[in-house]
């Protein structure tokens, strides 16, 4: 038999509110309607639910049952209408962001936000740095999650981040002898405070190994070929911090910060933004 969601409603109303005065007033319905619905009810039902006196109103035994079963069919109906919901916000969000800093969160932030604006189309760009910036600026991304100096006033800050040194963990390297570097293209900023770091000190170095991918210059590091400058989170087993060996310099601190582009502030770009920055680990408080 199907069971009309408003005689379910109706019958629930009454139990929470223990009466049909009190449950026509919750459903802005009068007692007589109340009445009828749960007359309604137990006729296709076939059983007395409710055991109505003068002065109390309680649940048969059937009744407790169908309570049961009725709370259940209503939590049902009611996620299906939110998620199914018509959403108000459509279009393209165009998205820029380092490999490094959302990682196996990308799915999570992707579904959340497909679930709440199915109409919206998502493109996303993973890259670096140098392939994100010159996007924002051209106006082909909405927002971006892009690295940056610490205090940059450019975009709003994510989290904050320590450069290191990082080599495999077999890797040695004689003393006084040229540092062999992996390394991301000119301009990123990996590499520039690496450079900018060995070129202070005076300390020889050179590049044996260069790579736009994340993946690349990890595979480098791992192998044993070079070593090079990343955040102290990508640092992953296999490989080891060599801050101070060697004679190499100290490395500056970072910030992850979300940028937008020109005209990219529409209302579906928007509320991508509000998601990244309600991230778990990405707030004010969690920056030094």
């Amino acid at each position: 038999m199907d069971f009309d969601p408003s005689l379910l409603r109706a019958f629930v109303a009454v139990k929470e509110t223990g009466g049909f005065t009190r449950a026509a007033q919750r459903l802005n319905l009068t007692q007589s309607a109340i009445s009828h619905q749960i007359r309604r009810l137990e006729e296709q039902v076939g059983r007395q639910l409710l055991f109505r006196t003068t002065r109390a109103m309680t649940l048969t035994e059937d009744g407790e049952d169908f309570l049961h079963y009725a709370e259940k069919i209503l939590h049902t109906l009611d996620s299906m209408a939110q998620r199914f919901k018509p959403s108000p916000i459509s279009g393209v969000v165009r998205f820029g962001v380092l490999e490094n800093f959302l990682g196996d969160r990308l799915p999570t932030l992707l579904c959340q936000y497909g679930r709440a604006f199915p109409s919206v189309r998502l493109d996303v760009s993973v890259g670096m740095n140098l392939d994100l910036q010159p996007m924002i600026k051209a106006g082909e991304l909405d927002l971006a999650v892009v690295m940056a100096a610490p205090g940059s006033e450019e975009g709003t800050p994510l989290r904050r981040t320590q450069f290191v040194w990082a080599a495999a963990e077999s890797f040695d390297m004689a003393p006084g002898a040229s540092l062999p570097c992996a390394l991301f293209p000119s301009p990123c900023l990996n590499r520039l405070v690496g450079q900018g770091a060995l070129d202070g000190k005076g300390m020889p170095w050179h590049v044996v190994f260069t790579s736009q991918s994340y993946q690349g210059i990890r595979a480098a590091v791992l192998a044993g070929l070079a070593v090079t400058v990343m955040t102290r989170e990508d640092v992953e087993p296999g490989m080891k911090i060599i801050d101070g060996n060697y004679g190499l310099p100290a490395l500056s601190e970072a910030e992850f910060i979300l940028v937008w582009g020109a005209g990219g502030k529409t209302p579906a770009a928007v509320e991508f933004g509000k998601l990244i920055t309600q991230m778990p680990g990405v707030d004010g408080a969690t920056r030094k």
